[in-house]
């Protein structure tokens, strides 16, 4: 260890002003960078949560095109807000949108509280999302503590924590809100600035950018040559695996069997092709048609495809086949039109796709 390093006790104390003058200078130019609306803010932070950024920009502005203020989205209807929302994941998400919309609509005066702890309360928003809207909206001290801060100040202090436990996330809180700035500029951006420099230089997957980084001349994790290996994290548990087999049923008339997924749990309230649990092959695939009182008239094509969650792996094989029979009455026998307005999770994309061309010819054939 050498001199500098003996020297640097609190290296988060510099931190401010470098960072805030990188962040003015290098700062991506995002939309919801633009604005102090706390509606804005709020839609950003959470579609920006386990997405990456370029995944958000093109929702980000349909959906304000759609809802332009947090009235609009109080009165919106659960098909269309999905129906946005499709492809993004994590569906909660957006139905923690509409219930957060209808409170501040009806109990808030259509006005977002200014205040972390009456933000923490609302649904959807935790402490990281109340901290970032209370800094950028309101000009509030609040210290937004995420993935990228937490591999930040990892690195910065040299922190060989595990970042996985919520003492470690307290800590970094703690000592990132003795360092924040006083001017209310740049309360506003401070929080926004940590996250960029995680984003673009402190990178998560391979080496950190430190030629590039503001923190770069008293970062003890790049001065004592640990930097490459923080932050430290247990590693995650083996995500479980369920085996499925779905069902891609085409009526005579040429539409295509959807049911509704229940209203708790995963994929709440969401469409899906029917399926069921375990891999079949063709002869006993055969058997929950029977149930649902279908009959096959031609199998056409199997469709193998797997879907990530973050503790689950789908693993699914597909049959597309001709049926006869209405089927059970949660089912529904969806044309063109019917899938151009319903939300499909991405987790079915390969039999979406599948419908969507099925439909696509039968339009041409029909023409």
């Amino acid at each position: 260890m050498n001199s500098t390093q003996h020297t640097i006790k609190n290296p988060l104390e510099r931190l401010p002003n470098p960072l805030l003058a990188w962040y003015r200078a290098n700062a991506r130019d995002l939309p919801w960078r633009h604005t102090a609306d706390p509606y804005r803010i709020w839609v950003s932070e959470i579609m920006l949560q386990q997405t990456r950024v370029v995944a958000v920009l093109g929702y980000y502005a349909r959906f304000l095109e759609a809802f332009p203020s947090v009235e609009a989205l109080a009165r919106a209807d659960e098909e269309t807000l999905f129906k946005l929302w499709e492809g993004l994941g994590y569906y909660s998400r957006a139905r923690n949108l509409y219930k957060t919309a209808c409170i501040v609509a009806s109990e808030y005066g259509g006005q977002f509280p200014a205040s972390y702890d009456a933000l923490l309360t609302l649904p959807g928003i935790g402490d990281y999302t109340a901290s970032a809207i209370a800094s950028a909206a309101f000009g509030l001290p609040e210290t937004a503590v995420d993935g990228n801060v937490l591999r930040i100040v990892s690195r910065i202090t040299d922190c060989h924590d595990d970042i996985g436990n919520p003492k470690t996330k307290q800590a970094v809180r703690a000592a990132l809100s003795k360092v924040l700035p006083a001017a209310v500029d740049d309360l506003r951006i401070f929080n926004q600035a940590t996250m960029e420099l995680g984003a673009v230089v402190c990178v998560p997957n391979g080496p950190p950018k430190c030629d590039l980084c503001p923190a770069s001349d008293f970062c003890l994790g790049r001065l004592r040559g640990t930097a490459p290996s923080l932050p430290v994290k247990a590693p995650k548990k083996a995500r479980q695996i369920e085996e499925k087999t779905v069902y891609l049923l085409v009526r005579g008339d040429g539409a295509i069997a959807l049911r509704k997924r229940p209203g708790q749990g995963l994929l709440a309230g969401l469409w899906e092709f029917p399926n069921v649990p375990s891999v079949f092959d063709e002869k006993h695939a055969a058997a929950p048609l029977a149930d649902w009182g279908l009959s096959a008239v031609e199998w056409r094509k199997r469709l193998t495809a797997k879907h990530i969650f973050t503790h689950l792996e789908w693993h699914m094989t597909g049959y597309v086949l001709t049926v006869s029979g209405d089927g059970p009455a949660d089912f529904l026998w969806a044309d063109a039109d019917a899938f151009s307005r319903l939300a499909l999770p991405s987790a079915f994309s390969k039999y979406t796709k599948e419908s969507l061309s099925l439909l696509d010819t039968s339009a041409a054939h029909t023409d």
